[in-house]
């Protein structure tokens, strides 16, 4: 007898997004002896740091003075996994209802349905998928020597690589390959990058070969990228160059999808949310980069902040008589075997 699920108990938080932000809500309320529900629609856990740029340096993570995205995803992983959170993955939420009656959520996903005291969004940009170049015959390069994003460094070993982009992935792409491939050529339509200053001036020094003003027109090839032909836009004045590889970081499109009609206050893609991280819903949170309040900063050191307050207060909002700060994490003795799933 398949047992029905309005008579399996709800968890105590359901977290949304098994990003940076959402692995340490699920290590922080394991910690607060809370039961969890992690959901994401990708089916590994990690989120862009896993999927997007496994072999990409980042430098701003706390305790690492430099860390390969891959590795920071396997350490968050660990940790966010060792109170034994229910882990459902390849599952999109859609709808949202709440029971009165009981104060439990109903969420469904594009497999099964959830019920839960509380949740946390922490689906990082939403939905996304990278913005691909405008050229009718960009398709047929896609693994082809056109690339969108870098799952293996190596890759890149030794070819002529043209980068196509101004922002953090471009001239971090641009770094990083500047030592493996055989030669970097980065060009982008402005004079002005919107990168971190130390990062453009690390490329400054590097062998990289920085073209300004300078966009794609063309690219071709039998079976595979040859040649790409890029122009000066302001005097139109084409290049043609040999390549082996193009990569292009000219950014994302995101959406909330589904969680755009639960209900929430947005501000764009973003859902606001006050100092407690608490959304326009009771009961319903979000931290990370789909949190917007003011003076947000998107990066991952705050997202790990924001996603110890929303716990402490999700916590706080289901038993009142807990305490919001509960102490330094060596004050606190760590569940045994876990926090209880479902």
């Amino acid at each position: 007898m398949v047992e029905s699920t309005s008579a399996i108990p709800p968890v105590d938080i359901a977290i949304i997004g098994a990003g940076p932000t959402g692995l340490f809500a699920a290590f922080y309320a394991g910690l607060r002896q809370m039961s969890v529900t992690l959901i994401d629609s990708l089916d590994m856990p990690g989120g862009q740091l896993a999927t997007l740029y496994p072999e990409k340096y980042i430098y701003d993570a706390p305790g690492f003075p430099r860390v390969l995205a891959k590795d920071l995803a396997g350490s968050l992983i660990e940790q966010g996994l060792q109170y034994k959170p229910t882990v459902c993955l390849g599952e999109q939420v859609t709808t949202l209802d709440f029971d009165s009656a009981t104060h439990v959520f109903n969420l469904s996903t594009s497999k099964q349905s959830h019920r839960t005291r509380s949740i946390l969004i922490a689906a990082g940009v939403g939905a996304f998928s990278a913005k691909t170049l405008p050229l009718t015959n960009a398709g047929q390069y896609v693994g082809h020597g056109l690339y969108y994003f870098v799952s293996q460094v190596d890759t890149f070993r030794d070819k002529r690589v043209l980068i196509v982009g101004g922002g953090d992935s471009a001239v971090d792409w641009a770094n990083t390959l500047s030592g493996v491939a055989g030669q970097v050529t980065l060009i982008h339509r402005r004079d002005q990058f919107r990168a971190h200053e130390q990062a453009v001036a690390q490329m400054g020094r590097s062998a990289v070969a920085v073209k300004v003003f300078h966009e794609l027109k063309a690219i071709g090839g039998e079976g595979r990228i040859e040649h790409a032909t890029i122009f000066d836009n302001r005097t139109k004045a084409e290049e043609a160059l040999a390549v082996d590889a193009i990569l292009v970081n000219i950014g994302f499109s995101n959406t909330l999808g589904p969680i755009k009609n639960w209900g929430l206050d947005l501000e764009g893609a973003a859902i606001k949310v006050d100092g407690m991280m608490q959304t326009s819903r009771p009961g319903i949170f979000a931290a990370g980069d789909v949190a917007t309040y003011p003076g947000k900063l998107k990066l991952i050191a705050t997202g790990f902040g924001e996603a110890a307050i929303a716990v402490n207060y999700a916590k706080h909002y289901l038993d009142p008589a807990a305490n919001i700060f509960p102490g330094h994490s060596t004050n606190l003795k760590p569940p045994q075997g876990g926090a209880h799933g479902r």
